[in-house]
C-alpha cells in the first residue's frame, strides 16, 4: 500500500514550499488512496521552536490538508515526532553495529559507505546516478542524531513507500541509499519535485521573500482553496491547461508523471488573480456571512450592507481589502485622492459632475438601465465621451477612480445620498481647481 509523508522541521514559519510539498504528497495518497503521515522532525532542540508546531498543523488544515496519521491523529507507527523515539534510533544503530557499518572518531559515529555507485529511479527525473565518496556523521558527538539517519530510520520504520520531496534533497539520496540497503530494507520510490524560485527567478524562495509565508495570506484573508488551487500549479499541470479547478478534480488528475522538471517560478499577481476569482465565485450567501464578520461596525442598515457587498464581491480581490474597499459607501466624510484628482482634471470633472447633479435631480427612474441612458444622452449631447462623466462622478461619490459597477453603486447609494454627496464634492474640490 502506498505510504508518504511530509516530515517539517518545527524551526520557523510554515513557508510556502513546504505547504506546496506537504499538498503534493496529500494529493497523490488521495489519488491512489493511499495513506498520508505527518512527522515533525524536531530532533535539532536548539533550532526548535515550540510554536512552529501548531503553525505547521494549524496552517495544514486552514489549507484543507488532514493526515492519516501524525500529531493529534495516532497511528500504528508513532511516536510521530522525533524527539520522542530516541528508542527506535539506538535499535537501528544497533543493526549498523552489527553489520560493521559504522564507527567512532572524535566522539561522533560515522557511517561507513559503500563507495558504490547508487542508482536512484526517480519518478519525476528518470534514473539518477551517484556515489556516496566519504563516510558521514550520523551521530553528534553530544549524542544527538543528524537528518540523514533519522530521516532514514523513521522512513524505514513507517514503511514509507514515496519519498516526494523538493529538489534540493536529491543531492542526499545517495546517502538515504546507502543506509536503506544498510538497514536491509526496500528502498522507497523517490520523486524530487521542482523548487519554487522568487518571482524575478534570481533563486529559491526563501522565508524572508515576502510572499513566502502561509501565515501571511491567512493574515490578509485571502482563500485558503484559492492558495491550495495556485500551489497545485506550481510544478504540475493538468494536461488541458486548466488553472482554477476544484480539489476534487486535481485529486482525480493529479499523477507524479505530470510534474515538470523545470523549477517553478512564484507569480504573486497571479496568485491574487486567482484568489479574486475565487471571491468572485463563492456563493452569496457564503460571501455575505464571511464579509460581514469582517466589517467594521459601519452602524448601517443590514439591508443596505448586503446591496453594498453584493455589488462589490465581483471586484474584490482579497476579504483583507474589504475594510477598505467598501469604507465610503458607509462614511460620508471620506477623503478625495488628490493623486487621482490630477489625472482626473483633463476630463473637466467639476463640469460634469454638475451636469450629471442636474439631470439626476430630474430623473425619476433610478433603474440600471435609465441612468445608462441617460449618461449616454449627456456625453451625447456635449460631444464627450460617457468615461467623462463616469469617471467624475464616480470620484465625487467616492473620492477614488475605481470600484463596483458604477451603475449599481448609484442604484444601491439611492437618490438623497449621490445628491448630498454631489453637492459637497462641488464644492470641495472647487478649491482644488
Amino acid at each position: 500500500m502506498l505510504r508518504v509523508r511530509f516530515a517539517p522541521s518545527p524551526t520557523g514559519f510554515f513557508h510556502i514550499g513546504g505547504a506546496r510539498t506537504a499538498l503534493f504528497n496529500w494529493l497523490y495518497a488521495h489519488h491512489v488512496g493511499g495513506t498520508f503521515i505527518l512527522r515533525i522532525e524536531d530532533t535539532d532542540q536548539e533550532r526548535h521552536i515550540e510554536e512552529a508546531t501548531n503553525v505547521i498543523l494549524s496552517g495544514m488544515r486552514w489549507l484543507g490538508m488532514d493526515w492519516d496519521e501524525g500529531p493529534e491523529v495516532g497511528g500504528n507507527y508513532g511516536p510521530y515526532f522525533q524527539s520522542q523515539r530516541n528508542g527506535i534510533y539506538g535499535e537501528y544503530l544497533e543493526i549498523l553495529g552489527k553489520k560493521d557499518k559504522i564507527y567512532e572518531r572524535d566522539g561522533a559515529i560515522y557511517f561507513r559507505v559503500s563507495r558504490e555507485p547508487q542508482l536512484i529511479d526517480d519518478l519525476i527525473r528518470g534514473p539518477v546516478h551517484r556515489t556516496e565518496e566519504k563516510d558521514f556523521v550520523i551521530f553528534r558527538s553530544n549524542g544527538t542524531p543528524v537528518f540523514h539517519f533519522v530521516n532514514v530510520v523513521d522512513d524505514a520504520a513507517m514503511e514509507i513507500s514515496h519519498v516526494i520531496r523538493g529538489e534540493d534533497h536529491l543531492s542526499n539520496s545517495s546517502k538515504h541509499v546507502e543506509l536503506f540497503k544498510a538497514f536491509g530494507v526496500p528502498v522507497p520510490k523517490f520523486a524530487h519535485i521542482p523548487l519554487i524560485l522568487k518571482t524575478n527567478g534570481s533563486g529559491k524562495m526563501s522565508k524572508r521573500d515576502v510572499g513566502a509565508l502561509v501565515e501571511d495570506y491567512r493574515r490578509n484573508q485571502f482563500l485558503p482553496e484559492a492558495l491550495r488551487n495556485y500551489l497545485c500549479l506550481l510544478g504540475w499541470s493538468p494536461k488541458d491547461d486548466r488553472e482554477i479547478m476544484p480539489i476534487e478534480e486535481v485529486i482525480r488528475l493529479f499523477d507524479l508523471c505530470d510534474i515538470n522538471k523545470n523549477n517553478a517560478r512564484f507569480d504573486d499577481k497571479k496568485l491574487a488573480y486567482m484568489n479574486a476569482a475565487y471571491v468572485k465565485n463563492m456563493p452569496l450567501e457564503q460571501f455575505l456571512e464571511r464579509s460581514k464578520s469582517l466589517l467594521s461596525d459601519f452602524n448601517v442598515e443590514t439591508h443596505y450592507v448586503d446591496q453594498v457587498l453584493t455589488i462589490c464581491q465581483e471586484k474584490l480581490r482579497s476579504f483583507g481589502e474589504l475594510n477598505h474597499f467598501v469604507s465610503y459607501f458607509f462614511d460620508e466624510n471620506f477623503d478625495y485622492d488628490k493623486g487621482a484628482w490630477f489625472d482626473l482634471k483633463k476630463r473637466d470633472p467639476i463640469l460634469r459632475i454638475g451636469e450629471f447633479l442636474s439631470a439626476i435631480e430630474n430623473t425619476e427612474d433610478f433603474s440600471e438601465q435609465k441612468l445608462e441612458e441617460m449618461v449616454s444622452k449627456l456625453a451625447e449631447a456635449q460631444g464627450i465621451k460617457t468615461g467623462d462623466y463616469i469617471h467624475g462622478v464616480r470620484f465625487a461619490l467616492s473620492g477614488r477612480t475605481v470600484g463596483p459597477s458604477f451603475y449599481k453603486m448609484i442604484v444601491v447609494m439611492g437618490r438623497e445620498r449621490i445628491t448630498r454627496r454631489l453637492r459637497r464634492a462641488l464644492v470641495e474640490l472647487e478649491k482644488w481647481q
